[in-house]
Order: C-alpha cells, then sequence, then structure tokens
C-alpha cells in the first residue's frame, strides 16, 4: 500500500497578496494582544480571506466570510498565509 504524500504550500506575509487572491490564514507573528485582536476579528488559523485591496498608499482591506476589516500594513506583514 503507498503512503499519502502531503504536500505544504509556501507560506508568505499577508501584504504579498495580490487584490482578488483568496488565501488562508496560518499564523500570526506578533504577540499575545495582537493574536487575541485579530482572532477577535475573526481572523484565526484556518480562516479564508479574499484581498480586496493591497494597492501602496491605499488602505489594505480584507473580506473576512462577508465582512470588511481594514489593517495597517505593518499587521498585515506579520499574518502569515498560503
Amino acid at each position: 500500500m503507498m503512503g499519502l504524500m502531503t504536500m505544504s504550500l509556501p507560506h508568505m506575509p499577508l501584504i504579498m497578496a495580490s487584490r482578488g487572491s483568496k488565501v488562508r490564514l496560518v499564523s500570526v507573528n506578533g504577540g499575545k494582544q495582537m493574536t487575541c485582536r485579530l482572532a477577535a476579528m475573526g481572523l484565526l488559523p484556518g480562516v479564508e480571506v479574499e484581498i480586496i485591496s493591497n494597492s501602496p498608499g491605499d488602505p489594505f482591506i480584507l473580506d473576512v466570510r462577508g465582512s470588511r476589516l481594514v489593517l495597517g500594513r505593518g499587521m498585515a506583514h506579520k499574518i502569515l498565509v498560503c
């Protein structure tokens, strides 16, 4: 019997995702306060988000389960997605 081969998708910071793409949150590289704040907004590992706006100089806007969230670019750098 053949064993199952698992393929890991590469992780990248959320800030690198392009407008219109859908990505899945993997982890948050921040402190407890930031992680709790994001969790309260529905940003938990495994959640799929769609990038609404990611243009330099514009707000970073996400669609999370039908709600729009605006994140600072510094915070978006600390969120890993695949």
